[in-house]
């Protein structure tokens, strides 16, 4: 469990040692926004920034664990003495746990869950359908709200992401975007946010050949192709997957425990934020308010 030094926000800096079980590590918060979680030490050799992208860049599909966790209830009840509202976060951690992977895994992982509740669940096929059908629809509304003027786009995008895009891009990092969901979808819906000119070719997401186009397959194939180090890497994520394969590569994790209802809240998912924690996020913030001193706190400038 991470520690937090709770600072107003006209302190810039405040660190403390915590002592948590047997770990001994050191505990920030800046500005009352960034909670670091593992010890790290700035880097300002970090040439490539690695996003994923529901959630951490964009909030199109806001609320798609909650859509997802609803069809779920639909087939797994609680056991006598267990609290729906239980049940309910128990559904979002596992959900969660497998943010950054097609979401087909998390069909199969309920499938496997009614099987030990004893529940009849259909297949996971089925409910990936009855799941994209449901989530397309809320999709569709957000996108006409973009499309007929009645929304910004910066509305649908995590809070203060677009001005840290732009000083990430004035300081000539390159910048990538690394998504489990289908890739002719990300790259449509970053061009409807006004995202794409960010990121030129480097738009990833899935493909019908789930190993080919995995976030490990497409991670070491970057950093072959670009001749950087692991060191070289900086991630932000709402999920577990690119935290926990740009960890093993050596880079810098911070997790992006956006929220899926107010955005901008500058309050952190509390079930992101568990899961997050777990996967070894050096750092975790809700969005990005501040941009420079987020910089200043990972680059060291």
């Amino acid at each position: 469990m991470a520690a937090v030094v709770t600072v107003g926000r006209n302190v810039d800096l405040l660190s403390q040692t915590a002592f948590t079980g047997q770990q001994m590590f050191s505990a920030v918060t800046l500005r009352g926004h960034i909670e670091i979680c593992q010890p790290f030490v700035p880097r300002p050799q970090i040439s490539h920034v690695v996003f994923d992208f529901d959630g951490t860049l964009s909030w199109l599909r806001h609320r798609w664990p909650e859509i997802m966790c609803e069809l779920f209830l639909e087939y797994l009840q609680p056991k006598p003495g267990e609290p729906a509202c239980q049940l309910h976060d128990k559904l979002l951690v596992e959900i969660l746990a497998l943010n950054g992977k097609p979401s087909l895994f998390q069909m199969r992982r309920c499938v496997e869950m009614g099987a030990q509740r004893g529940e009849t669940v259909p297949p996971a096929e089925t409910l990936l359908t009855k799941y994209q059908e449901r989530l397309t629809e809320a999709l569709e509304q957000r996108t006409a709200e973009i499309i007929e003027g009645r929304g910004t786009t910066d509305a649908f995008l995590v809070y203060g992401a677009r001005a840290f895009l732009e000083r990430l891009r004035e300081r000539g990092l390159t910048l990538i975007i690394l998504s489990g969901t289908a890739e002719e979808h990300v790259i449509r819906e970053a061009d409807l946010l006004g995202l794409r000119s960010y990121f030129g070719p480097h738009i990833y997401g899935s493909t019908p050949d789930l190993a080919l186009s995995s976030k490990d397959a497409i991670l070491t194939g970057l950093l072959r192709d670009e001749k950087v180090s692991g060191e070289q890497v900086l991630c932000f994520g709402d999920g577990p997957v690119e935290l926990a394969l740009c960890r093993a590569a050596g880079g810098l994790a911070i997790g992006v425990a956006s929220d899926e209802m107010e955005n901008g809240s500058g309050r952190n998912d509390p079930h992101k934020r568990q899961v997050l924690v777990g996967a070894g996020a050096h750092a975790i913030i809700p969005d990005y308010r501040e941009p420079q001193a987020l910089i200043e706190c990972l680059l060291g400038e």
